[in-house]
């Protein structure tokens, strides 16, 4: 009687298998980062920089409150200057990052290779649905037959590797800080047209 359980358990080894890996890859990412980003104490003093700029514009932008017809041109002066320095934190942040993501992407190139010799058109999952268009293409990528809901190690290990990733740096307090979303290409400014 335990055969067809064990069996069973055997059944999604595959994809526990890729979810696994993606974890693990995710955690040695995240020391990478560590080693050469987050301890580091520019790191720390950029992301007070941001912390404090982006509670003082909040506060700046709650005192100003809309009901008020007249906002002096001191005070947007002001809310112009301190944005103006987050944005430039920001992106200061953005380019100290972008130095580890260079290690941590090849990295992931050779996770990935790895995976995708192994996994090589191996179906690793079964979807619970029928995708539509490009996702039909990302998730069957590589595998033969038309059964639509078949899943490759490609798209499991993009969608572990994305939920896992992010999950990890907010549990481990290595998300971004709360002003800092502008990045490398920050969205133009619509008061300077």
């Amino acid at each position: 009687m335990a055969t067809p359980q064990l069996l069973a358990a055997f059944e999604y080894a595959d994809s526990l298998t890729v979810v696994a890996i993606s974890l693990c890859t995710a955690v040695v990412c995240e020391a990478i980062s560590w080693l050469l980003i987050y301890r580091t104490a520019s790191y720390k003093t950029l992301r007070s920089s941001i912390d404090k700029a982006a509670k003082k514009l909040e506060y700046m932008k709650t005192e100003a409150s809309p009901s008020k017809i007249t906002v002096k041109k001191s005070k947007t002066k002001k809310i112009d200057r301190v944005e103006t320095s987050l944005k430039e934190s920001s992106r200061d942040l953005s380019l100290f990052k972008f130095k580890s993501g260079g290690v941590v992407a090849l990295v992931l190139f050779v996770v990935f290779g790895l995976l995708n010799s192994l996994f090589e058109g191996k179906v690793v999952a079964k979807l619970p649905f029928r995708p539509f268009g490009i996702v039909m293409k990302m998730s069957h990528r590589g595998l033969q037959g038309n059964d639509a809901t078949d899943c490759s190690m490609a798209f499991l290990y993009f969608l572990c590797s994305i939920s896992i990733r992010t999950n990890l740096q907010k549990f481990l307090g290595f998300s971004p800080p709360r002003g800092a979303t502008a990045g490398l290409f920050p969205m133009p400014d619509p008061k300077t047209n």
